[in-house]
């Protein structure tokens, strides 16, 4: 069934996100594009059912106004403006639509049904990816995280055995999170699973690579060349799939917004690439992500497993790389896992995790002065990781994590609570 849509076209809002979440909380679709859609681009939405012009903080680009072409407006379609004054639209707002504002414009105006729901968008997807892929296959990087674990379901249910699923240790993954992701997809799922061990090739290109966005960029890009490497000796490989979600791209830049950090999916690809992109969850939030794996039939602890960066524990690592450390956040980690397991916090906590910075502190130990490194701990929760809150752990809890990791962990000798929210931080530190 063909969803109706409602186009947000970006003229300089940080507000769009919140917009089109509170349009498929109504159930009516909704997707964000840029200001400078051609006519032809949005007839070939043939389910349009309005358009939101908006604007907002960012609508001066380079010193002039964004603006959307002129014969838009003639299109017939109904349009409300929001703070952009060179708007030629009758309907126009200056703050935010409250939410029956919004539902007048929706249900009213726009003569919008509520057809928005994870069952017609897996059926559309099923239906493009099909249409994308015909009988060849594609090649899917399966991590064993949440977006590449849905993107893989949603690939089994569209094309079947077509997909070949690569899982690559790179070195930079959790403690026994690979021996894991073979168990679960290859003995239980028996998924189509190629297992390669990269992990001295990826830790020999990172060494001495201090800058997060290169460090993110060689991450990404040697990914898609063992990919390459692997559909070499595969036949009819011509479609690369990915779990690129909404948040990736927006955080990776817009016309109007600057970049906040690039993703591994959406900035680290290198020019010559020769696979075409397979990318069915990319106008998802994560939230509606859990949901399609839902959807899906994914187990639940799957659907809701904490969420991965790409390039690993090499952000959590951080600056260059190296193996202490890589060991210490690894150690760590694992501990930190353990202890919120215990306390029931795995089920509560969106997202934790263990950071270790470059440098050291002095410290004591066995009479000693030690010079060794520190471990940072994180735990968040969010909805759509566009914005996140600490979580305020029991003191009891943060006295035990901190206990085993000084004891446990090799070189180090202290411990510290991140009490940052997002914004002004990011999630991850690099």
């Amino acid at each position: 069934m063909k969803q109706d849509l409602i186009v947000i076209l970006d003229l300089g809002s940080t507000q769009n996100t919140v917009i089109a979440r509170e349009i498929r909380s109504l159930g009516v679709y909704s997707e964000i594009h840029p200001h400078d859609i051609t006519v032809e681009e949005l007839k070939a939405f043939d389910n349009v059912k309005g358009v939101i012009l908006n604007g907002g903080e960012n609508r001066i680009v380079d010193g002039k106004p964004v603006e959307i072409r002129d014969e838009i407006y003639g299109l017939g379609i109904p349009m409300i403006s929001i703070d952009y004054p060179q708007s030629k639209c009758g309907a126009k707002l200056d703050e935010l639509p409250d939410h029956a504002a919004l539902k007048k414009f929706i249900f009213e105006t726009c003569k919008a049904e509520t057809n928005w729901n994870m069952k017609n968008f897996i059926a559309d997807q099923v239906e493009l990816i099909r249409q994308q892929v015909g009988e060849r296959k594609v090649l899917l990087a399966l991590s064993g995280g949440v977006d590449s674990s849905v993107v893989a379901a949603m690939l089994i249910k569209a094309i079947g055995k077509q997909l070949v699923c690569v899982h690559v240790n790179h070195g930079l993954m959790r403690k026994n999170e690979s021996e894991s992701v073979v168990k679960v997809f290859r003995d239980e799922l028996h998924a189509n699973l190629i297992y390669v061990d990269a992990s001295e090739r990826f830790l020999g290109k990172l060494e001495n690579v201090v800058d997060p966005e290169q460090k993110r960029k060689i991450i990404g890009g040697e990914f898609i060349r063992v990919f390459e490497e692997e559909a070499r000796k595969l036949e009819g490989i011509d479609f690369l799939g990915q779990g690129t979600i909404y948040p990736d791209i927006i955080e990776s830049g817009t016309k109007t917004a600057k970049m906040v950090k690039s993703h591994h999916n959406v900035g680290g690809l290198p020019e010559d690439l020769k696979f075409e992109l397979v990318e069915p969850l990319k106008q998802l939030f994560k939230d509606e992500v859990r949901a399609c794996g839902v959807e899906l039939g994914l187990p639940y602890e799957m659907v809701y497993r904490q969420p991965f960066p790409g390039p690993g524990l090499g952000v959590r690592c951080l600056g260059a790389i190296t193996r202490d450390r890589l060991e210490a956040v690894r150690e760590s980690d694992a501990i930190l896992r353990e202890e919120f397991a215990k306390a029931g916090l795995d089920k509560k906590v969106w997202q934790y995790f263990t950071i270790v910075p470059d440098f050291k502190s002095v410290g004591m130990k066995n009479n000693a002065r030690v010079f060794e490194y520190m471990v940072i701990i994180r735990a968040i929760n969010t909805i759509d990781a566009m914005t996140a809150s600490v979580e305020k752990v029991d003191w009891d809890v943060l006295e035990t994590i901190t206990s085993r990791i000084l004891s446990e962990v090799e070189n180090v000798n202290r411990v510290c609570y991140d009490m940052s929210p997002k914004p002004p931080a990011t999630i991850e530190f690099e």
